[in-house]
């Protein structure tokens, strides 16, 4: 369970991002935080296959490391200050397959999911599948419970479409999009509901007929 020595580890960390601190308090990592998120993930998993029965994943397939990847960036931090779980058919490493993301951090909680990195190919077969029936795509992006607990679709957006979708832009905005994601952000504190697993897994429905939209349209 997530308690509140979860989150005073990952501030903690923010502020002793170095390797020293890490080993000295990864016995305090193991215990608040690495066992507890990794239980909590695995019963959204569980939460979330009452409505996607097909979902075959584990929070081990879905938690990415701790550690960072320095390799090609500025900051040479070596830990990441944050929990995240990418819960999709295809696992973490599938970030382009449309699915369901959890984020915390000490100040934040964020709930979400969509569509959030495409290549050319895979942004084009969505958008000719938007460009097919586009009432029926707003008509999930506006369904009461998603727009209740979301808001709207979000992402960058290309300034230069194919000819092809130019007539509809106007109309549907959203079609110039690169990205289609959607975001909630609450009360880190949220994580201590003894339901938040359910929780989690009300947000995820509300987005579910979406991701199977995205994803039917990017593999088609």
């Amino acid at each position: 369970m997530i308690t509140a020595e979860t989150l005073q580890f990952l501030y903690e960390l923010s502020q002793n991002n170095n390797k020293d601190w890490f080993d000295k308090n990864k016995p305090r990592y193991e215990a608040s935080v690495k066992i507890p998120w990794e239980t909590t993930v695995e019963a959204i998993i569980e939460a979330i296959k009452s409505f996607e029965p097909a979902l075959k994943t584990t929070a081990k397939e879905s938690i990415p490391r701790i550690y960072r990847d320095t390799r090609f960036s500025n900051d040479k931090s070596p830990y990441k200050t944050n929990l995240a779980a990418i819960i999709n058919p295809s696992g973490k490493k599938a970030v382009d397959v449309p699915g369901y993301y959890i984020h915390l951090e000490f100040g934040n909680l964020m709930i979400g999911g969509g569509a959030y990195m495409l290549d050319k190919n895979a942004l084009l077969r969505l958008r000719k599948t938007i460009a097919q029936d586009p009432e029926m795509f707003m008509s999930l992006v506006e369904a009461p419970d998603f727009k209740e607990k979301y808001g709207e679709i979000k992402g960058e957006k290309n300034k230069v479409l194919p000819s092809e979708f130019k007539s509809l832009v106007t109309q549907y905005p959203l079609i110039a999009n690169k990205q289609f994601y959607y975001m909630a952000e609450m009360d880190p504190e949220t994580v201590f509901r003894p339901d938040f697993p359910a929780f989690v897994a009300e947000y995820c429905q509300a987005s579910s007929v979406l991701n199977q939209y995205l994803r039917t349209a990017i593999q088609a």
